[in-house]
């Protein structure tokens, strides 16, 4: 019998890359490529897929906000005034990300009605006592 020569691997080309396995950031792409030549005519022992790295642009980054502080007392002592309450920014935003929404509240508040001169709050202030 004639000597037996080993039939070389017949492959196709490479296929495209794949997509990146993720939408932002670092992630991972393939391809592939298959076997043309029957396998019981010869060892092969050629990679028929490939991954390697990919980078898409940085995810987006939200604001991120601490719990609102509790409200501050009325500004004032009587008659209309304001109190307010805060929040901090924990986290800022970056690539795209969510703004942050306010970080100060005021609302109003009422207290008691303010007594008109000086004479009439002595005036109540001794009758009090």
């Amino acid at each position: 019998m004639p000597e037996c020569h080993t039939i070389p691997c017949l492959l196709s080309p490479w296929s495209e890359w794949s997509d990146c396995s993720v939408t932002c950031g670092k992630g991972m792409r393939t391809r592939q490529r298959m076997l043309k030549s029957a396998a019981e005519l010869g060892d092969c022992n050629e990679e028929l897929e490939q991954a390697e790295k990919c980078m898409l642009p940085e995810c987006p980054i939200h604001c991120e906000l601490t719990e609102w502080s509790q409200w501050s007392e009325c500004n004032t002592s009587c008659g209309k005034g304001h109190m307010i309450r805060t929040r901090m920014i924990k986290i800022e935003p970056q690539f795209g990300g969510t703004a942050c929404p306010e970080t100060v509240q005021r609302s109003k508040c009422r207290v008691r009605k303010c007594l008109r001169g000086a004479g009439m709050e002595k005036r109540r202030w001794k009758e009090a006592r």
